[in-house]
């Protein structure tokens, strides 16, 4: 198989449609944490989190004839767990408290990694308490460092209407971390 660490996802999916499906796993490996940390936002469950994330990358690679070019990779592959996340919800109708179970890697100090995680914990538990609306785009924004447009690809809602969820959650975040933290 050749070197395509150094490809763009389009062509990394291209590689895969017309060269070697074997190739696809460097599409798990790009994404595999990154779609686990955000169906963990959805469902605040890690079991569930994983089995959507596996069965999204099974449906991604069923259906990747039928990825569209044109639109970003990454957009469409979180669409892909946002539906397996809402149906599963749906499903199971439960909430499970937040447990963290994030690593951080990096040159670190600890004071600099407990910082992060008590925030990340801060962030996750005031997350859980509003709804899944605003709950969904705040953290794409912010914590998968998405774009308006990219949000709005994800969750097929107009770019001004992700915008006008922030603004909403982020009243909500700060109303939930006041009273949290009193």
């Amino acid at each position: 198989m050749e070197d395509i660490t150094h490809y763009t996802d389009a062509q990394v999916v291209k590689y895969v449609r017309t060269v070697d499906q074997e190739a696809y796993r460097e599409v798990v490996s790009r994404y595999q944490e990154k779609l686990l940390r955000y169906a963990y936002y959805l469902t605040q469950q890690e079991l569930e989190s994983a089995d959507i994330v596996q069965r999204s990358f099974i449906n991604a690679f069923i259906n990747l004839n039928s990825f569209n070019e044109k639109m970003k990779f990454s957009s469409w592959i979180y669409r892909i767990v946002h539906n397996e996340a809402i149906n599963s919800l749906i499903k199971h109708k439960s909430e499970t408290p937040i447990e963290d179970g994030m690593d951080f890697e990096g040159g670190e100090s600890s004071e600099e990694i407990f910082s992060k995680k008590e925030n990340l914990e801060l962030v996750s538990s005031c997350l859980s308490r509003i709804p899944l609306i605003y709950a969904e785009p705040l953290s794409l924004f912010f914590l998968e460092e998405k774009s308006y447009e990219e949000i709005s690809d994800i969750l097929r809602i107009p770019a001004s209407t992700v915008g006008t969820r922030i603004s909403r959650a982020k009243v909500f975040m700060k109303k939930i971390c006041q009273t949290k933290n009193k």
